[in-house]
């Protein structure tokens, strides 16, 4: 183990889901662990869960929607652990779930800059820091949902492929500084998963048959390892790429259009 030991990392949105589970692998592996949330309380309960598990890690409430909120996170993990190795850029303002002609600029707006400008922003904040360090990895979510055009979440979609472009472009220009940029498109048991389970009989069955591995993922112990390894020197020949972290889903892909919705309308 210790595969982080003497790192540093930022997440964001590290407040549950498959921040938490990221976040908590990162403490298992002796990383120190900026956890980059807005919610006060989560924020906290998974820094201290980082303290309790063997690494040191420290809540800053952050908004991914304001640039000075993300440069303030960077800056004090700096400051506060004397460097900055590590960028995972998780953190997303979600819309509602609504037709693509129903989705207002407002919504657009507000996916966009908690997607794009806010990896822009955190990876050209860290840039410095890890130039500094002699290198560091940088890892961007990704998202299936984009692949197969998921309705009611065309702003995300939208989003989710300029963080493709984001991580290539990045991943090409930045090799010079040694740094690694990576993408992960992962799917897991997350808030939203245990919500529609509680909802909907038979969804975590259902679900879980759509994947050729047979079962959800979980953020811990089936995405987080895998973060780990885009963080460690494991993944120092690895850059611009994407990997899909979802017991296979990518390969049948699955239908999204909703109940109701006829073929064809006028």
């Amino acid at each position: 183990m210790g595969l982080l030991n003497n790192k540093v990392a930022i997440i964001t949105g590290a407040g549950g889901g498959i921040g938490r589970g990221i976040a908590r692998r990162f403490a298992r592996e002796g990383a120190s662990v900026i956890v980059a949330e807005l919610n006060e309380v989560t924020g906290q309960a998974v820094a201290d869960e980082v303290n309790e598990l063997g690494g040191r890690g420290l809540f800053v409430k952050t908004d991914v929607m304001d640039k000075s909120s993300i440069l303030s996170a960077i800056a004090l993990a700096y400051t506060h652990f004397g460097g900055l190795n590590i960028l995972v850029n998780n953190a997303f303002v979600p819309t509602p779930n609504v037709k693509m002609e129903e989705k207002t600029d407002e919504m657009l707006e507000q996916t966009l800059t908690s997607t794009i400008k806010a990896a822009w922003w955190a990876m050209q904040g860290c840039l410095p820091h890890m130039r500094t360090a002699g290198g560091g990895k940088i890892i961007n979510m990704y998202s299936i949902d984009t692949e197969i055009g998921a309705w009611l979440h065309a702003d995300y979609n939208t989003a989710k492929s300029g963080i493709l472009g984001l991580t290539r472009s990045a991943a090409a220009e930045w090799g010079r500084f040694n740094i690694n940029v990576n993408a992960v498109a992962p799917t897991a048991m997350g808030a939203t998963f245990h919500e529609l389970a509680a909802k909907h009989e038979g969804f975590a069955q259902r679900s879980a048959g759509m994947r050729p591995l047979g079962r959800c993922g979980d953020p811990e112990n089936d995405i987080g390892p895998v973060i780990v390894f885009l963080a460690s020197e494991m993944s120092d020949y690895m850059t611009g790429e994407t990997l899909h972290v979802d017991g296979g889903l990518h390969l049948p892909g699955y239908q999204s259009r909703p109940e109701g919705v006829p073929i064809k309308e006028k």
